[in-house]
């Protein structure tokens, strides 16, 4: 085939238009005149919202994995912060649950000691307080045991006292600890007064199975008592001071096949739930230290009696003897 008869033109398939210099130049004018055209009269605004809404959808669905691996990080740490602020405020409640519970047997303690302090001014037998520590081990009495003993100056049959009345006596004195029999015991017996008729008589520890009382024994069917009367200390037995509150009676029996009523008593101490207690001197060793400080005061005043009345009469004779005493006479001139 002659030369001149081939086409020189390339193929369709190879023809590639504006070369890539006029490209970047037209696509480099259009954007800037976009940019101005946008910048001054906002016309691409339209159409950025209208793109804007479209993506929308994609942009929500494509966001959400994000959202929820961050939300699950995030609520777990909250999930964490709150289990430890939890905890942080159930330890904070239970140590101001203590602190309440304290306070509250604080002031339980502090009104027991008040109470105690005004009964102890209803008497002037001297005393010291004291703590109970437990109960005796023998089911079978009615003891406790407080933390002074012969190292604090107890010594045995001291009367015991709470902030109600009296509680019970000194029975066993070891050299740290005491041991107290209290007045419901079935061997302790203490004289009593009514108060409101002034008859005495004896109140013993009730006996009985279920005894958490007093009874007054030995009592005529017909004697003047009445329920609610209140007994205290006589005094008459040289071991509890006269006028500390006992008991009231709660309960009288007259029958008729009997001389004596059964006349129940309720103790007014604590016997069963004392914590603090006030341990006083026997009446006895009182009488006996105020005997031995009179009969000493007295052997003083007779002493300085006996000695003002020496020098006195010392005095006395001395002015005597200058009175009847003969004067010498001059002797005459030789």
């Amino acid at each position: 085939m002659p030369l001149g008869t081939l086409d020189r033109t390339a193929p369709p398939l190879f023809n590639q238009g504006p070369s890539a210099l006029s490209k970047l130049i037209f696509f480099s004018a259009l954007a800037l005149f976009l940019m101005v055209a946008d910048a001054r009269f906002h016309i691409v605004q339209p159409m950025r919202q209208a793109i804007g809404t479209l993506l929308y959808p994609a942009q929500w669905l494509a966001l959400k994995p994000v959202q929820m691996f961050v939300g699950g990080g995030r609520y777990f740490d909250d999930l964490q912060t709150a289990q430890r602020n939890e905890s942080d405020a159930r330890k904070a409640l239970a140590l101001q649950s203590e602190r309440a519970s304290q306070a509250d047997a604080l002031a339980r303690d502090n009104a027991r000691l008040r109470a105690m302090l005004d009964l102890r001014q209803l008497t002037t037998t001297p005393g010291r307080a004291a703590e109970v520590l437990y109960d005796a081990a023998d089911p079978y009495t009615r003891k406790i045991v407080i933390d002074q003993g012969l190292s604090s100056g107890i010594v045995a049959g001291s009367p015991v006292i709470d902030e109600h009345g009296v509680l019970g006596q000194v029975t066993l004195v070891q050299p740290l600890a005491s041991e107290v029999t209290l007045v419901i015991d079935r061997d302790q017996a203490i004289p009593v007064q009514n108060t409101r008729t002034g008859a005495r008589s004896v109140a013993f520890g009730d006996a009985s199975a279920h005894g958490n009382g007093l009874e007054l024994r030995f009592m005529a069917a017909n004697s003047d008592l009445q329920e609610g009367d209140l007994l205290a200390t006589s005094g008459v037995d040289g071991v509890y001071p006269a006028g500390l509150p006992v008991a009231k009676i709660a309960r009288i029996e007259r029958r008729a096949d009997s001389g004596f009523a059964r006349i129940y008593c309720v103790p007014l101490a604590q016997v069963t739930a004392a914590r603090y207690v006030l341990v006083l001197q026997p009446v006895g060793d009182q009488t006996a230290v105020r005997a031995a400080q009179a009969a000493t005061a007295a052997a003083s005043a007779a002493s300085a009696s006996a000695a003002l009345k020496k020098k006195s009469e010392g005095k006395t004779d001395a002015k005597t003897d200058k009175v009847t005493r003969p004067e010498p006479k001059e002797r005459a001139a030789p």
